[in-house]
């Protein structure tokens, strides 16, 4: 099945030492259809483009639904193309962002697409993970939390509150106190008393949490 190839949006501005790197690496995956309609938006010129896109640094990309903040390669930039036109990889998007310390629009990401919340659960379970994704991921709960935007991960999270892992049952049962769901007071009154003492004092606070 053939894939539409998503269109893309770059902004420069005068004096950017990597803006015209990215601008014919962008115009190449045009050539080759890899991309389908490329604009370019001289921030100097309209500066209302750059607070739109919420960036006060260039170049900046959107390919799709993907926002990428900086100099990225031929390939990367062909990758994130072809994961734009497959429609999916939000995981990896997230993980891009994470990496990049770009937690503020990691959350604007997921208010914007919430069918992707599910893929934080997906990062959560990652064995392999740098510290910077590891604590991004946390980050990310509590600001959700903060817009009261994680009912639709707490099946998910009790799901996970299952996990053989300690680590996940331990999260799952932090992130379920974040969430403040009583749907999940059984689950936590069980995880108050798994074998793991880590789990039991996460559980049990937030137990407390969610009875206050």
């Amino acid at each position: 099945m053939n894939q539409t190839p998503a269109d893309a949006l770059l902004l420069v501005a005068p004096g950017c030492p990597h803006c015209q790197a990215v601008l014919s690496s962008l115009s190449e995956l045009v050539k080759r259809g890899e991309i389908g309609r490329l604009e370019v938006v001289n921030v100097a010129v309209h500066p209302e483009a750059a607070q739109e896109a919420g960036t006060r640094s260039v170049p900046w990309t959107r390919i799709g639904p993907f926002e990428l903040a900086g100099d990225y390669t031929l390939g990367e930039l062909r990758d994130w193309a072809q994961k734009a036109a497959a429609g999916g990889a939000g995981v990896d998007y997230i993980r891009e962002l994470l990496e990049q310390q770009q937690l503020d629009q990691a959350v604007a990401y997921l208010e914007k697409h919430p069918e992707r919340l599910g893929d934080l659960l997906e990062l959560m379970q990652e064995e392999e993970q740098s510290l910077g994704v590891k604590f991004g991921v946390g980050a990310i709960f509590e600001a959700l939390a903060e817009r009261g935007a994680l009912g639709p991960l707490v099946p998910g999270l009790m799901e996970l509150a299952d996990s053989p892992r300690a680590d996940l049952r331990a999260d799952a049962a932090h992130y379920l106190g974040l969430a403040g769901d009583p749907a999940a007071l059984p689950v936590l009154e069980r995880l108050s008393g798994d074998t793991n003492p880590d789990v039991r004092e996460i559980a049990g606070e937030s137990l407390e949490a969610l009875r206050a």
